[in-house]
């Protein structure tokens, strides 16, 4: 059976997994990590519950925790559909980060921009993002992304029933692309195909 200390991750980050109280990682986990740590894109099928976040903020974390940050320059993002998915992101983030130097901003809608706007001009590593919030910052010159190196898309299928597709397809652009790409959905829909190709 794989382990975790299998999977090629650093000491801080099994470290931090372990205190979780996880050993033993989901298919996904197996599958992603081991290919997000090389630099490849994945794309992965999984339902809500498997275990998607670990696949990929552990292979962010490791592939981040060489560099710095810059003011309104972060180096990844994580695009959510929902600000509690935003959340549970950022709650797991803080978890397995936590023998790390990083830092990272959570943008969603309903809440202080200005909180927001304050951390990017410190720096961040990470935003953990809804789409909407994420364009409009943008607009109002506040993040930069042509710094970002990694982008993940996760519940890309209710990314599309919720109508957030030509916002993805913008904020690709916005990318460099040279950037890795790391794309979750729980089904493959033909739009989700087509985003993907």
């Amino acid at each position: 059976m794989t382990k975790f200390s299998d999977l090629g991750l650093s000491e801080q980050v099994l470290k931090a997994v372990a205190e979780t109280g996880y050993d033993t990682p989901t298919p996904i986990q197996e599958q992603a990590i081991p290919v997000a740590m090389t630099g490849l894109d994945i794309l992965g099928i999984a339902q809500t519950g498997t275990g998607k976040t670990a696949a990929f903020t552990l292979p962010m974390i490791e592939k981040l925790a060489a560099g710095r940050s810059r003011a309104r320059m972060p180096r990844a993002i994580v695009l959510e559909p929902t600000r509690e998915l935003a959340d549970q992101v950022a709650e797991a983030f803080e978890k397995y980060a936590k023998y790390h130097k990083l830092n990272w901003a959570l943008l969603i809608g309903g809440v202080s921009m200005a909180d927001q706007v304050a951390k990017l001009d410190k720096g961040v590593d990470v935003l953990i993002a809804t789409p909407g919030r994420l364009l409009d910052l943008f607009e109002r010159s506040k993040v930069m992304l042509n710094g970002v190196t990694m982008m993940v898309v996760d519940e890309a299928d209710r990314m599309l029933d919720m109508g957030f597709i030509p916002d993805i397809e913008r904020i690709f652009k916005l990318t460099p692309p040279t950037r890795q790409t790391l794309f979750f959905s729980a089904t493959m829909p033909p739009e989700i195909t087509r985003l993907t190709e």
